[in-house]
């Protein structure tokens, strides 16, 4: 009878889990849920989201047995035997595991940075991994295992790259923009835009996990959108000014005068509003308005990406990778098609070392339960 195995990647935007054939080969079944990190997820919340996706699994293997499940936890940390993240998410996945119907089986929780370096070309046992999404962190990997982290302090004080950082930057520089403070940027209309400030139509994005799908110009966004970031900081606001003329005191100005502009009041106020509007981590759905804003030409959005890419590069240099080196990485930032990827790429040349992008670690979590057997 054939055994399987399932791995998991639960990450802070979603889990997905994944049924395998145990001796190798096509992935049987994927499902998933929602956010996971078990430092920001209630314990019965994230219980209930990976018996969600344990059941459908654990109906999908039939009669062939699971024999080991691994389990990749953003906000885990398994090398502390005290770690409350750790704690939670074994229990939670036990406890979905037993409302599955499946039986005793060695599981193992990891960090989610070990799952998504094992996801790389050939499931490496060594190397460096970065991951920047709506957080960002790097970490050296030995033998399977962590070894050392850099980053991934949260949205407080650290992530820096990550999809949370640019977005706040941009709205930073925006605010800065409409003060008179800083360069007119086409960042003021696109995040007005996002933001719904002034009558503007809305636009919830996916924080830097959608970045990569909504980068690209004319995916997202209506006409006044791509004309802000056609006229560059250069024209201001551009045809998003005169669409918007009439519109009072919620309408953006074609630019930034030497001091606070006439109607930017009501627009500085909608943003701050906007930005302070929910959990401060959800300011990152404005990662892909930077990166459109970047593409269509904004030297201020290309300035704060340039930025992001020099900070996750810093962190690959403090885990001195040596020349060739397996370089694993993930995150809507830095996946295949990441708008960051390019830059990354071109900041890791001087130290010999060539991007391994992958989707997500699901496909490590499942090479690390095939290695338990």
């Amino acid at each position: 009878m054939e055994k399987r195995v399932i791995g998991i990647d639960v990450g802070g935007t979603r889990v997905r889990a994944a049924l395998a054939e145990a001796a190798g080969g096509a992935v049987l079944r994927t499902v998933s849920a929602g956010a996971g990190n078990p430092r920001s997820v209630p314990a019965e919340v994230l219980t209930a989201r990976l018996a969600s996706c344990v059941a459908p699994l654990a109906e999908a293997a039939g009669t062939g047995p699971v024999a080991a499940v691994v389990a990749g936890v953003a906000g885990a940390e398994p090398r502390d035997p005290d770690d409350a993240g750790t704690r939670v998410a074994y229990a939670a996945l036990r406890t979905a595991l037993r409302r599955g119907g499946i039986g005793p089986v060695p599981v193992q929780v990891c960090g989610d940075t070990e799952i998504a370096f094992a996801a790389g070309p050939g499931a490496p046992s060594s190397g460096v991994v970065v991951i920047a999404g709506t957080g960002a962190s790097a970490a050296r990997i030995a033998a399977r295992r962590q070894t050392g982290t850099i980053d991934g302090h949260g949205w407080l004080l650290g992530d820096e790259g990550s999809g949370f950082w640019v977005a706040r930057q941009a709205l930073r520089a925006a605010l800065r923009a409409l003060d008179g403070r800083g360069p007119w940027t086409a960042l003021v209309p696109l995040l007005t835009a996002a933001a719904g400030v002034g009558g503007a139509p809305g636009e919830r994005g996916e924080g830097a996990e959608g970045a990569a799908r909504q980068g690209a110009p004319g995916e997202r966004g209506g006409s006044a959108e791509r004309a802000a970031v056609a006229g560059g900081a250069g024209r201001g606001a551009g045809e998003f000014g005169e669409r918007r003329r009439g519109g009072g005191a919620g309408r953006v100005p074609d630019r930034a005068g030497p001091g606070p502009a006439v109607g930017n009041a009501a627009v500085r106020v909608g943003l701050v509003d906007a930005g302070f509007a929910g959990a401060p981590v959800e300011i990152a759905r404005w990662c892909p308005v930077v990166v459109r804003a970047a593409e269509g030409g904004d030297a201020v959005a290309g300035a704060i990406l340039d930025e992001a890419a020099d900070h996750l590069a810093e962190a690959v240099a403090v885990l001195a990778p040596a020349p060739g080196e397996p370089l694993v990485t993930t995150g809507g930032l830095l996946a295949p098609a990441g708008p960051l990827l390019p830059r990354f790429t071109a900041r890791m040349r001087p130290y010999g070392l060539t991007p391994a992008p992958v989707p997500d670690g699901l496909a490590g979590a499942v090479a690390l339960a095939r290695a338990m057997l």
